[in-house]
Formats: structure tokens, sequence, C-alpha cells
């Protein structure tokens, strides 16, 4: 059974589009060309539709329509259509636009929504009717936020707080993060007949150090998904180390500061229980944490010493922005490998040329393999319904996923969805330009930008492997891991929510 969650009138826009394309304004440029706005091809690809007209179409005044060939005829000369006011035909092409596009974005997502929230994620307490009725007012009010209905959007946000629970179903959690998002984005937007995008101002992720800290703390201990990349990074770097004497990994990040430094400590016991001499090991962290990485150092120092391994912590007080190939120190006859746990997706931004930096100083490296790790969902794409779709179906599944692992009133359950997931949907949701930070992309995205870097792919072969640990953890029933293309992706029933890959020069 198929379900529709747009409003009616959004559906209607919807289904004219395609056929006649009543209603939508054109573009006419001087050379005579006649554009329409950006829609989705088949493919699902944003394309911008094109047709260039003779002088004599241009100067034709006869009525007309746009007709199923293509062709093309006036209901007004030029004259008139340059006489509407431009900041009124603007607006009232981007209203559209951000329609259609909403239309196209929930078709796919929200039916998988639904699939996967059938056995009770959707529907919560109340039942079914409930549950479909809050994802229509989420949905709605997304479209609202986008089309800066200020009014309209203010009154679904009230409904949407007295039905979307922070202890309620698991999609009733997810949405009140989303609430959260759509309110603030709400603040920060300024209506109809203005231009541009309020910038915040503090950083929407700012939230008490102590919360934030004891909620990473608490996905990596109780989810698999920062353990997944953790083991899959540390089979692929010993495997670079085999025979090795002098061996160094530069870490960005630190796995987003968590403390005590786990992957490492792990790595130093694998590499100290390896037959004949243990090998010189140096770390190297990255990042701005300076002072929690020197209290990690200390501790993975002492770790090594009490299992007789010569181990040197070292940290570069910068961003992955303004990081310089000088400020890594590399000896000569060493092999490097470069580390990355959820931490490049911070440096995508709209023109690329922040990442392209950090891959070029990375490639001059010359590390043997680069481990990336990140989420593996689409929350960077050009429109923002667009990403809150994608967002909502992601994030869904991790909740759900919550809820299989954790009672219902669980303390650590509440400080990891409000505190680490909540604050990652709200960067999504309502954040553009440089305070969004959580650009998340699909593994096939992340292969076409290694690509272009030129990295070369390594593929990771250790799928069964990988299932026989995610059995010795103990994780819940319902996690999967799949090779897909010679990356590793793990996922919640047949959603993925976290790949790894591995990189060479």
């Amino acid at each position: 059974m198929a379900y529709s969650f747009l409003p009616q009138d959004s559906y209607n826009d919807r289904r004219n589009f395609p056929i006649s394309f009543s209603g939508l304004p054109v573009f006419e440029d001087a050379a005579g060309a006649i554009w329409f706005p950006s829609l989705y091809d088949e493919s699902g690809d944003f394309k911008r539709l094109k047709r260039t007209v003779s002088l004599g179409e241009v100067t034709d005044s006869n009525s007309g329509s746009i007709s199923s060939n293509g062709s093309i005829s006036r209901t007004s000369s030029t004259s008139s259509l340059s006489s509407v006011p431009r900041l009124q035909f603007r607006d009232h092409i981007w209203t559209y636009t951000q329609r259609y596009l909403a239309a196209e974005a929930v078709e796919e997502a929200a039916a998988a929504i639904v699939g996967a929230e059938e056995g009770g994620g959707v529907a919560g307490d109340g039942g079914s009717g409930d549950g479909m009725k809050l994802v229509q007012q989420l949905i709605s009010c997304a479209e609202a936020v986008a089309c800066r209905d200020k009014s309209h959007a203010s009154l679904l946000l009230s409904e949407l707080r007295a039905n979307a629970l922070v202890f309620g179903s698991s999609f009733q959690r997810v949405a009140s993060c989303f609430v959260q998002g759509l309110a603030d984005r709400l603040a920060l937007v300024q209506p109809l007949g203005t231009v541009g995008y309020i910038a915040p101002k503090m950083n929407i992720m700012d939230i008490a150090s102590e919360k934030k800290e004891e909620a990473l703390r608490l996905v990596y201990e109780i989810c698999p998904h920062i353990q997944f990349g953790h083991f899959v990074a540390n089979s692929s770097i010993l495997e670079a180390f085999e025979g090795e004497s002098l061996v160094h990994v530069v870490d960005l990040g630190m796995t987003l500061g968590l403390p005590h430094g786990q992957q490492w400590h792990s790595l130093i016991r694998s590499l100290a229980k390896r037959p004949g001499p243990s090998p010189c090991l140096r770390i190297t962290a990255i990042g701005l944490c300076i002072d929690k990485f020197r209290v990690i150092g200390d501790e993975l120092e002492t770790y090594a010493i009490e299992l007789g391994l010569n181990l040197e912590f070292s940290v570069v007080e910068s961003n992955l922005e303004n990081l310089k190939p000088e400020d890594i120190k590399v000896v000569p006859g060493e092999v490097l490998v470069v580390n990355s746990i959820l931490q490049l997706h911070c440096v995508v931004k709209e023109s690329r040329g922040a990442l392209n930096s950090v891959l070029q100083i990375i490639h001059e490296l010359s590390p043997k393999v680069l481990v990336l790790v990140e989420q593996d969902s689409s929350h960077n794409g050009p429109f923002f319904l667009g990403r809150f779709m994608e967002a909502l179906h992601y994030y869904s599944a991790i909740f759900d996923s919550l809820d299989a692992m954790l009672p219902k009133y669980d303390t650590r359950r509440a400080k990891m969805e409000q505190f680490y997931f909540a604050e990652e949907i709200k960067n999504i949701v309502s954040c553009e330009g440089p305070a969004r930070v959580e650009r998340h992309e699909r593994v096939d995205q992340w292969r076409r930008r290694m690509s272009r870097a030129a990295f070369q792919p390594v593929p990771l072969k250790m799928l069964a492997q990988a299932k026989q640990w995610l059995s010795s953890i103990n994780a819940c029933e319902g996690y999967t891991i799949v090779e897909e293309k010679g990356c590793l992706v793990l996922g919640w029933k047949s959603k993925p929510i976290v790949a790894a890959s591995c990189w060479k020069c």
C-alpha cells in the first residue's frame, strides 16, 4: 500500500509540474534562453532545464502553453513578463521549486520510514493513526519552514511539541529532535521578500562539554558504530605495519576527542603481542583539544611501557582546514598511516576547496593506508528538504536501534539522544554555510571525492572477521555488516549507518 505524506495542495503542485508546469514562471536571459527551476531527473539528480528559442519566438505575443513535445508559445509579451516585480517573481519560483523538491524527496524517504517503523516505531503508543499524523505534521512543518512561511510553520511546531515526546516511542523521540532543529531554523531564516540567511549567534553544537563528553562515551560503549570503525581501522593498520620496525599513525581528531584513546590501547596491545621485536610506534594527534589529547597521550605512553612497547605521542594544535604539511613530523624510513574516524565530513563545504586541501596534504605524506570511517547517509544535498528527509530516515533507524538496546526510561539513552544525536540533527536541520559541519555523505560520494584526489581504493577483505567481531561484542540483533564495492558497511535492519573504507596513494 502506498502512503502520501504531502498536504493535498503540495501533491497537486507536484502532479502538475511534469505535465504542464502550470503556475511556474520562467527565467529569460539575454541570449533568449528560457530557464525553468532546477528539477529532479529520473536518476534522482538535479537538472536544470533549458531551451533556446528563436528571436521570433521571443517576440511572439500570442497566447499559448508548454506542450508535451517541449514547444513553447507565450501567454503574454516579453514586456509583460518584465513588468512583474523581480522580488516577487524570484520568491514565486523559489517557493514552488521547494515544494516540488519536497514531493520528490518525500516519495522515497517517507515510504522507507513507514516500512522500517511498521513494527511500532512510527506508530508509538497511540497507534498507527497517530504515528502517521506525526509524520505528516513533521514533513508539512519542514515544507513550511523551507518556504519561509513563518505563521504556518509556527502553528505546526506548536502541535508537534505536544505530540513529539522526549520519552515517547522511537519516532516520537526522533521527531522531538527534528522539532528543535526546525524551530531553530525558523528563528534564523528571514521572511519572504528578503534575501539571505541570518547566521546563528553561536555554534548550534555548543553544549556543556561534560554532557557532550558523557554522551559520546555512552555512544561508544553501547552502540557499535564507533567500535566498528576502530575495529576496521586497527585491522587495516596492523596489516600495513606487518614486518615494520618504525611505524607512525596520524590521527585526525582522535575520534572526536573520545576519552582514554580506546582505539590506540587496542592497537598497542596487538603490536606488543606480535612475535619478535616490538616496533617503535609514533602517534600524532591533530586537533584543537590539546589538553585532552596530552592527557590521553600520557595514558597511552604509560600503557605502552607496561607492555614493553616504545611509544612517542605528539600533538599538532590545528583544525583540519588550517593544517600544513610541515606541521606533521615525518621520520625517514617509517611507515605512515592516516586514521580518520567520523572527521573528514566536517571539512566538506559547498566549494569542496577545504576538503581538497586536506586530502592534498594527506597525499603529500604518502601514507601506506588512509582509513576513512564516516556516517553513510546523504546529509549534504543542495536542498534543505532533501537533507531533512534523508536525516529523518537515517536517525529514525538509529533511534529504533536504541529502542531495542535499552529500556524506555533509561537515562543513558536520553543522554545519547539529546546530547549527541540531537546535536547532529539540529546542525543538519537548522544551520547553513560554515556553521553546518555535519555534512555526511554516502560512501559512493566519498569514492568519487577520493578518486578525484588521486587516492586508490584498497578493498577490505575482512567481512567474515567483521561479522565475528560483531557477534563477540554481543551487539543487539538487527545490526548487520555487509561488503559493498570493497567497503564495509554497518547497518541497522538494512539501513546503512557507518561505512569504512581504505585508500592508498
